[in-house]
């Protein structure tokens, strides 16, 4: 079954942001929540990340910080969601330990992809499947590469950029293990809240 791997947005206000979280996670439908900030300090970083860190553990959803390994470990994340140019997974794994959760972002590429199972990734991300306003996409990905990856490995593999409700049909046909939501949650004209209800009837 495909589930929801909820990124945050790219600014977030923390005297409102957390209560949206919550809202989010009482659905019971957010398999994982990614903190994605790039423009603040380290500082700033892990305040924020002591207010959002408690709301994920209430609702038993892995805390996954984007990029920066060396803050997951002071924070205690759950894990850390690694692009190409990021610290290595060997690394990540020999820092946070056995059990946490790395995951590689693999664009397009199969090849990166089977590199990234072979270091011990927990999860491999491939993007972007549509237009996406989120950030600026280094690749466009096929549809094809989910129904190959699904065949070749266990490793649970996440579609990302620019899914939502209404075009997310075909990707959980192809079999992905969890679809990456953004946009479509925090940037919907209905609360984030409703805009996560748009999912129930299609991956429950």
């Amino acid at each position: 079954m495909t589930k929801l791997y909820i990124i945050s947005p790219a600014n977030i206000n923390i005297n409102e942001f957390p209560s949206s979280l919550e809202e989010v996670l009482k659905t019971d439908l957010v398999a994982c929540f990614q903190l994605r900030l790039k423009n603040l300090n380290d500082q700033e970083l892990i305040n924020i990340s002591k207010v959002l860190k408690p709301i994920c553990n209430k609702f038993d959803v892995p805390f996954i910080l984007n990029d920066r390994l060396d803050l997951a470990k002071k924070i205690g994340a759950d894990g850390v969601h690694l692009g190409e140019d990021d610290s290595s997974i060997l690394d990540a794994r020999k820092l946070l330990g056995p059990k946490a959760i790395i995951g590689a972002s693999c664009y397009n590429s199969k090849h990166l992809a089977m590199k990234a199972a072979e270091q011990g990734a927990n999860y491999v991300a491939f993007g972007a499947f549509f237009e996406t306003k989120t950030k600026k996409a280094k690749t466009k990905a096929v549809m094809s590469l989910i129904e190959d990856w699904v065949l070749i490995s266990d490793i649970p593999c996440v579609a990302i950029g620019g899914i939502d409700s209404k075009n997310c049909h075909e990707l959980i046909k192809a079999g992905v293990d969890f679809i990456a939501v953004v946009g479509a949650i925090w940037n919907n004209i209905d609360s984030p809240r409703k805009a996560i209800l748009n999912f129930k009837n299609i991956i429950v």
